[in-house]
């Protein structure tokens, strides 16, 4: 079964969904106010990971993965370039989907914006509000720390000494409150041009955290599963979460919570003040390939701090090109019929340790080892000529579900060759219409030479290996 380590609790637990065969999950996802960085990307392919794992284990999976469009940042970006937030965010929101899918990452179930769900935002402040939860100040709202005294549960921060007015302020927003701690639900515009929203509980646009808690309750209910991200956003923005989403409910917001660690560069936080700060298209343009790049930030376990360096990228851009050539070496292979008893055996324990790896809290580290572990295994059986028609079929169908989950094998060559030989049926079609039976002959020999024959039927032309 697998186990998690939850932020919580502060321990390691065994996942067990609310509904059998189900498990629903929140990722704070990107900020998009310039392109994602390969701290963000690191992230986005934990939760990718984590979604493709859950389905491995043969659970339905509904994911949530918000995109947060307006907060103080796009804001003053988007005046800057005299856009409106739309405007400013469109470039990048497109980018982000861009190198999203050339990481390999499969779309979440829902991806909700959050200038398109602000009625749900006041919904929410407007329960809060009603339970002495949020209180008023110059038309802005705030939380009201005092009122929730399971503030600091996950963050595990005792906030007792933070008394009002004190030194140590938990919120900056430039605005009057009650108390240092409290939060900012609800903000009134302090300018005439600031974006805002007409909504039930005045004009104004709402605090960074109280989208989340509005998005997630609406597409997975009032308590759902997951609740995922980066260590970053433990404290304030999931402890507020918390607050907020229990304060209206009365109910647990999410049953367990699973962040990820930093990525650093070369030993240091990455900034772009020290120069080591790298987006994923930068990477692209020194040369580096998006399955390299995945396969790098998948490479250490999601809860360990990963050290990006260029010489370790270079290493993946090696180990992924080495793994996908192994694949099209099992595929084309010659084999003889039967199984070699000793490699039917080394790929069920690769199938094991990759599991027992994944299930203890998503090491992928354990998990790629057992995947190089059999290549090595099955490599030395084709150097011998001991690889049999069974083993060749049951490492394929490995190989099928360990990229199930990581996704770094690529496309199958066999695959490939398939779509490559239907152009060239097709293009011999095209030339017999032609009447240029010379170029179809050599179409058809090229393909006998790759063991390929052609059959001529009244329902068209099909094709079988030899």
């Amino acid at each position: 079964m697998l186990r998690i380590h939850n932020t919580l609790s502060g321990q390691l637990e065994e996942f067990r969904p609310m509904v059998e065969g189900e498990a629903k999950f929140y990722y704070c996802g990107p900020t998009v106010w310039d392109f994602g960085h390969i701290g963000n990307f690191r992230s986005t392919i934990a939760a990718d990971i984590l979604r493709r794992y859950l389905k491995f284990k043969g659970l339905r999976v509904t994911s949530v993965m918000n995109l947060t469009d307006v907060d103080d940042r796009i804001i003053a970006k988007a005046a800057g370039a005299g856009k409106t937030i739309d405007e400013y965010t469109a470039r990048y929101i497109k980018a982000f989907w861009e190198d999203f899918d050339a990481l390999g990452c499969e779309r979440p179930d829902v991806a909700p914006r959050a200038t398109r769900h602000i009625a749900e935002m006041a919904d929410l402040i407007e329960r809060l509000e009603q339970k002495s939860h949020a209180y008023r100040s110059d038309d802005s709202i705030y939380y009201r720390i005092t009122s929730f005294p399971d503030y600091g549960k996950l963050s595990k921060i005792n906030f007792a000494g933070n008394i009002a007015g004190g030194s140590q302020r938990v919120d900056t927003d430039k605005y009057e409150k009650e108390d240092a701690r409290d939060f900012a639900l609800w903000k009134a515009p302090t300018k005439e041009d600031e974006p805002n929203w007409e909504t039930s509980i005045g004009r104004g646009r709402p605090g960074w955290h109280i989208e989340c808690s509005a998005m997630s309750m609406k597409y997975l209910g009032e308590t759902f599963d997951l609740h995922l991200g980066g260590i970053d956003l433990v404290f304030p923005h999931h402890e507020n979460e918390i607050a907020q989403s229990e304060g209206a409910t009365g109910k647990r917001f999410a049953r367990y919570w699973f962040h990820f660690e930093h990525l650093k560069v070369e030993g240091e936080t990455m900034s772009k003040s020290k120069g080591n700060y790298y987006t994923y298209r930068d990477l692209i343009e020194k040369g580096f390939t998006a399955p390299a790049i995945r396969y790098f930030l998948l490479s250490v376990p999601p809860r360990k701090q990963l050290n990006f360096t260029f010489d370790a990228l270079r290493g993946a851009e090696k180990t992924v090109a080495s793994l996908r050539d192994f694949r099209a070496r099992v595929e084309e292979a010659k084999t003889e019929v039967g199984r070699n008893e000793k490699l039917s055996s080394a790929t069920q324990r690769a199938l094991q340790d990759f599991e027992a790896g994944m299930d203890d809290d998503l090491n992928t580290s354990v998990a790629l080892a057992a995947v190089h572990d059999l290549t090595r295994e099955v490599n030395t059986a084709l150097a011998k000529g001991a690889l049999r028609s069974d083993d060749q079929g049951e490492v394929l169908e490995a190989i099928k579900s360990f990229d199930s989950v990581l996704n770094v094998f690529g496309e199958s060559r066999r695959q490939m060759l398939d779509d490559e030989i239907q152009k060239l049926i097709d293009e011999r079609q095209e030339a017999r219409h032609r009447r240029d039976f010379k170029r179809a002959d050599e179409i058809r020999d090229e393909l006998a030479e790759r063991d390929i024959i052609l059959e001529d039927t009244k329902d068209g032309v099909r094709w079988k290996r030899k």
